[in-house]
C-alpha cells in the first residue's frame, strides 16, 4: 500500500512501451460512438434522396399483391429472399463503413497498437474476489456512471425531440409514400444532429480523461524507477567491478610490454614512460607503458630486471606522460628530445658490446616549454 501511494513519478518510455505491448492504451468509447454515428449519419444524410427513392420502390414492391403468385407455393419465400438481399446490399456497405470508422476512432485516440497479449490465458481473472474488486474499483464505477449519464442524456434529448415533432410524424401518414419518407428522413437527421452534439461533448471530455487515467495508472514509485534504471543501465557495483577488472587487465598488459621497450624515461620517481622504436616499422617511437607514483616505480623495477635502460630526464618524462597515450606514437614536437635519449641508449649498447666507446654523460634534454606541465604551471603562477 505504501508503494502504491508512492507512485508519483511519470511512467518511463520503457514502461509505456511495455504497457502498449500488453494492450494498455488510452481508448475512448465516446469518440468511437461519435465517429461511427456522426459519419454514418452524414453518409445517410448525403444519400437521403437516393435512399428515399430506393426505400419507396422497395416498400412498393414488397407490399404489392399479385394474384398470380398465389398459385406458387414458394412465392413468399422467394419474395422475402429478394427483399432480404436488397436490404443487405445497402446495410453491409454501411456496416463496413461503420467498422472502419470505429477502427479509425481507436487509432485516433490511442494510436495503432496490435498485440495478442490480451488473448493469452490469465487464470487470475477467474478469481471471483479479484473480479469483484475490479468491478468495484474507482475506474469501473466511474465508467459505469459516465455511461449511465450519457444514456440518460441521449434518451432525454431524443425523447424531447420526438415529443416536440410528434405532430410532424403524424402528418407524414397522410402524405404520399415518397414525400412521407423524405420528411421522416429529414426529421430523423435533425434529431440525430442533436444526439451528435451530446456525443461530441462527452468525447471532448473523455479523450483527455482516458489519457490522464492511463498516465495515472502507469505512474511509477521511486523504487520501481531505481529498479528499472538498474535493468537498463546495469548495476552500478557490477559495472564498477567490470571497469576495475578491465583497468587491471590493461595494467598487466602494459607492464608486460615493458621488457620489450628500448628505454624508460623517469622523473626520477614520479613519472615513468617506456618507449620502443622499431627502425624498420613505425615512423616514430611509440609509448608502450607509462605510469605515475607506485606504477612508475613498478615500471622502473621491471625495466631494470630485464636490463632495459632507465634514464633520468625529468622534463621529457613529464612531457611524455602528459601528452601521450599507451600504444600511440610520440608528438612530433618531442621527436628531437626523444632522438637524443635514443641515440644515447644506442651508444651505451654499442659500448657494452665492445663496438664503440662509452659516451659521455647525457646532456640536458631540451623540451618545448609549453609541453612541460611544471613549466606551464610556473608560468601561470
Amino acid at each position: 500500500m505504501a508503494d502504491a501511494q508512492d507512485r508519483k513519478l511519470p511512467a518511463s518510455p520503457k514502461k509505456i512501451r511495455k504497457a502498449r505491448g500488453e494492450g494498455q492504451v488510452a481508448r475512448s468509447r465516446d469518440l468511437a460512438h461519435l465517429m461511427v454515428v456522426g459519419a454514418g449519419g452524414a453518409v445517410l444524410f448525403a444519400m437521403l434522396p437516393s435512399l428515399g427513392d430506393w426505400l419507396a420502390r422497395l416498400l412498393s414492391a414488397g407490399l404489392r399483391f399479385d394474384v398470380v403468385l398465389l398459385g406458387q407455393p414458394d412465392a413468399l419465400t422467394q419474395r422475402l429472399a429478394e427483399l432480404g438481399w436488397a436490404w443487405l446490399a445497402v446495410l453491409l456497405p454501411l456496416g463496413g463503413v461503420s467498422l472502419c470508422l470505429a477502427l479509425a476512432a481507436g487509432i485516433g485516440a490511442g494510436g495503432w497498437n496490435f498485440t495478442l497479449q490480451p488473448l493469452t490465458p490469465n487464470f487470475g481473472k477467474l478469481d471471483p474476489f479479484a473480479g469483484l474488486g475490479r468491478m468495484l474499483s474507482g475506474q469501473h464505477l466511474g465508467d459505469l456512471a459516465k455511461a449511465c449519464v450519457l444514456a440518460l442524456l441521449l434518451g432525454l434529448v431524443g425523447g424531447v425531440y420526438l415529443f416536440a415533432h410528434l405532430p410532424h410524424f403524424h402528418d407524414a401518414l397522410s402524405l404520399p409514400l415518397p414525400a412521407a419518407i423524405a420528411q421522416t428522413g429529414r426529421m430523423l437527421a435533425s434529431g440525430l444532429g442533436l444526439l451528435l452534439i451530446v456525443l461530441a461533448v462527452f468525447a471532448a471530455i473523455d479523450v483527455p480523461l482516458q489519457r490522464a487515467m492511463l498516465a495515472r495508472r502507469l505512474k511509477m514509485s521511486h523504487s520501481e524507477a531505481r529498479q528499472e534504471h538498474k535493468e537498463v543501465e546495469g548495476n552500478a557495483e557490477v559495472k564498477a567491478r567490470i571497469r576495475s577488472r578491465m583497468r587491471e587487465m590493461a595494467k598487466k598488459r602494459m607492464l608486460g610490454a615493458v621488457p620489450k621497450a628500448d628505454l624508460v624515461v623517469m622523473n626520477p620517481s614520479h613519472y615513468a614512460v617506456a618507449l620502443r622504436y622499431d627502425a624498420g616499422g613505425a615512423a616514430a617511437p611509440k609509448v608502450v607503458a607509462k605510469g605515475a607514483g607506485l606504477l612508475a616505480i613498478k615500471i622502473r623495477d621491471i625495466a631494470r630486471e630485464h636490463r632495459v635502460p632507465v634514464l633520468q630526464a625529468p622534463p621529457l618524462a613529464r612531457a611524455l606522460y602528459a601528452h601521450t597515450e599507451v600504444d600511440q606514437e610520440i608528438p612530433a614536437r618531442l621527436f628531437t628530445a626523444v632522438a637524443q635519449v635514443l641515440a644515447y641508449v644506442f651508444q651505451l649498447r654499442a659500448a657494452a658490446a665492445g663496438k664503440g666507446q662509452m659516451p659521455p654523460d647525457l646532456p640536458p634534454i631540451e623540451v618545448p616549454p609549453d609541453l612541460d606541465p611544471n613549466h606551464t604551471t610556473s608560468a601561470q603562477a
